[in-house]
């Protein structure tokens, strides 16, 4: 049996244990093990498993999800994202579909701290649906944008989706996230957008709020402002190189934790939750890293990755069709297993032929990113539609109905980066050369 063949069945086995129920974590390392110790041996296979685990749980450079994921569930559970909504709702509440936009705007600021997309959604449906229920608002718009807005997060910064892609493909994360700024803030237009047209069209979908006085609206702005000079502090260190991506994680939650002391926002108990939630979700991201990290060194003995982008390059396509149907075998894959684990599993197998194919590492990272968002509220597994459903118990149906519109924005945007690429890579060129 040819090493091509055993990394084929390989392949295939991880697909059909993630189907059983198994983590696709540990169904990664497994198959990997297992396919490397055929291979080689016995012994060098526990060595592979061993030393992969190990280097990922012990690398200082991986410290720096656990830390961005901390400073998002510290800012979630002080409430940071409720005051963010409530200055947002001051300046546009009064306009049909303003209580909408004013979660757009919200969430848009709060992604400037936390990374976490299902954290969001939870957050915004917990917050603004029932405020968008007292003023009539039809339940399609409340829910759909709810669930859909949370996808932000993938691009805006600290996004851990971008954190992980540039540790699989060796990118600088200062680079990433500079790149995903703009793209993330014209899907955020491009959402306003969608919420007015609507609502024009059809009034009693996002009935007028009451329009509040300049001074309520001065009032507020302080919350904005502390959630801006943290998401500036992070960023502009990372970007004038006075921060390593870990560093900037560290000064960025203890600027979110001390903020929150002081303003009395979190109590111990508070922060307890914080650090556990934290745990939890980056073991499971670590975790899928240690598990590619053991199947990938199976798959490049194999060589299916350097054969695989070799039949690509060799198919008589162009090279945007061949970055299309690569998109779509992420945002089709991504539909069936979590989104985050079908980018470990799939990137160092496709980074290889972008690579080949001459596109920038960064405006690749842009488009997955966005696929990633479409595939977090489409089903089956849309984990941000579940997370509304479990806040709000309102019907599956009347999530997605309201989730739909807005994929058009996710399109459009994917569009325009296909067409101009600047708008990913200007950016990281412009200020950090």
């Amino acid at each position: 049996m040819s090493e091509v063949t055993i990394g084929i069945m390989g392949l295939a086995t991880v697909l059909v244990l993630f189907m059983t129920g198994i983590e696709l974590a540990f169904a990664m390392a497994l198959v990997g093990f297992i396919g490397f110790s055929y291979i080689v041996s016995f012994k060098a296979g526990l060595n592979l498993l061993a030393k992969d685990i190990f280097d990922v749980f012990s690398s200082y450079g991986f410290t720096v999800i656990p830390l961005f994921v901390l400073m998002g569930q510290i800012a979630f559970n002080a409430g940071i994202a409720k005051r963010l909504y409530e200055a947002a709702y001051r300046f546009v509440g009064h306009i049909p579909g303003g209580l909408a936009m004013a979660t757009v705007a919200g969430a848009t600021v709060f992604k400037a701290i936390c990374g976490s997309s299902p954290a969001t959604a939870a957050t915004f449906a917990s917050v603004a649906v029932p405020e968008m229920d007292r003023y009539g608002y039809a339940k399609k718009l409340s829910t759909g944008i709810v669930a859909t807005v949370g996808t932000l997060g993938i691009l805006i910064p600290p996004s851990v989706t971008l954190i992980v892609f540039g540790i699989i493909t060796e990118q600088s994360i200062g680079k990433l996230f500079l790149a995903g700024i703009v793209p993330g803030l014209m899907i955020a237009f491009f959402f306003i957008c969608i919420i007015y047209v609507w609502c024009r069209l059809n009034p009693e979908l996002g009935p007028k709020g009451e329009r509040s006085t300049w001074k309520q609206r001065l009032v507020s702005l302080p919350e904005v402002l502390w959630v801006v000079a943290v998401f500036l502090l992070v960023i502009g260190g990372l970007m004038y190189g006075f921060f390593t991506p870990t560093e900037a994680g560290s000064v960025g939650t203890f600027a979110v934790l001390l903020l929150s002391v002081v303003k009395r926002d979190i109590d111990l108990k508070g922060y307890i939750k914080s650090v556990v939630e934290s745990l939890r979700t980056a073991c499971m991201v670590l975790m899928l890293i240690a598990g590619s990290q053991v199947l990938g060194h199976f798959l490049a003995r194999t060589k299916i990755p350097m054969l695989a982008a070799d039949w690509i390059m060799g198919l008589p396509l162009s090279p945007d069709v061949i970055m299309i149907i690569i998109s779509i075998v992420y945002l089709v894959g991504g539909s069936f297993i979590d989104d985050l684990a079908f980018m470990v599993l799939a990137t160092p197998i496709f980074y290889p032929v972008i690579i080949k194919l001459g596109y920038d590492p960064l405006w690749f990272g842009m488009i997955i990113a966005i696929t990633v968002m479409v595939g977090v509220v489409i089903p089956p597994v849309a984990i941000n539609v579940f997370v509304v459903k479990a806040v709000t118990k309102q019907p599956l149906g009347v999530i997605y109905s309201g989730v739909y519109p807005f994929l058009l924005s996710l399109v459009f945007c994917a569009f325009l980066l296909f067409i101009f690429p600047q708008i990913a890579t200007f950016l990281p060129a412009m200020l950090m050369k």
